[in-house]
């Protein structure tokens, strides 16, 4: 039994990274945890087994409507509450605007913004019947600009506005809406960008640990944050943004 038993949480972008390492720690509290993934989050379902703790997954494309609404009507079906959204899914592309298309534009817009949207939009009439909490995933870079980033900028930025807006709509609902802001973090979208830049992955690991604390950040450094955000111990917290990020944003 844990802080967080019988709590049934959605996680998207579960398959990997933040997402993987935050259903593995609800699932350790005692949460049973929904795997939203566009790709097969069944390892981590086996992994959530290991530890004694509950999962199922669910393949969702977080930028379709009817994708979305499925998942959510599968949840409310099978286990009659939502009490956790992690809007977790996201994407990049480091390039700038004139070196962006307009495909890419759409494709990094719609999982990163669209999908959360989307997921809030279904997920809120569930939850407004018990009252939760909603994490988004934003950044430290939709809190400040970056080279070479633009879309992914614009989304995380809009993730952030959206976070408080959301709060400000549902709070009456007994619905809480935060946002983590992660710095680099050891994941495979870290070294997807590093690709895309053209880095050696060492030389981009070194240049993304310059920060007070001198490295990356782990997942489940930033799941932790999550948890927080999703407990009973940030009850009076609503609308605002927690950096996770080792100082980097500091000064």
């Amino acid at each position: 039994m844990g802080e967080f038993s019988e709590k049934v949480v959605v996680i998207t972008g579960a398959a990997s990274g933040i997402g993987r390492a935050t259903a593995l720690l609800f699932a350790r509290q005692g949460a049973k945890v929904i795997l939203a993934d566009k790709g097969d989050a069944s390892s981590v379902v086996r992994e959530i087994e290991k530890v004694g703790g509950f999962g199922k997954a669910f393949i969702c494309d977080v930028a379709d409507e009817n994708s979305v609404k499925s998942l959510i009507q599968s949840v409310e079906s099978e286990f009659s509450s939502l009490d956790i959204l992690f809007n977790n899914a996201g994407i990049t592309r480091r390039a700038s605007v004139v070196e962006t298309t307009a495909e890419e534009w759409d494709w990094v817009v719609n999982v990163n913004l669209r999908g959360v949207f989307l997921m809030s939009k279904y997920a809120i009439p569930v939850m407004a019947k018990t009252g939760g909490a909603i994490i988004n995933t934003g950044s430290g870079w939709g809190l400040v600009g970056g080279k070479d980033a633009a879309s992914y900028c614009a989304t995380k930025a809009a993730v952030v506005n959206l976070t408080r807006a959301m709060a400000i709509d549902h709070s009456h609902q007994g619905i809480r809406v935060n946002c983590v802001c992660p710095g680099d973090t050891d994941t495979g979208m870290l070294k997807e960008e590093g690709s895309q830049l053209g880095y050696e992955e060492k030389a981009f690991y070194e240049e993304s640990a310059n920060r007070p604390m001198g490295r990356v950040g782990k997942p489940e450094e930033i799941g932790e944050a999550v948890l927080y955000l999703a407990s009973e111990k940030s009850s009076f917290i609503t609308g605002t943004h927690l950096i996770v990020d080792g100082g980097g944003l500091a000064g």
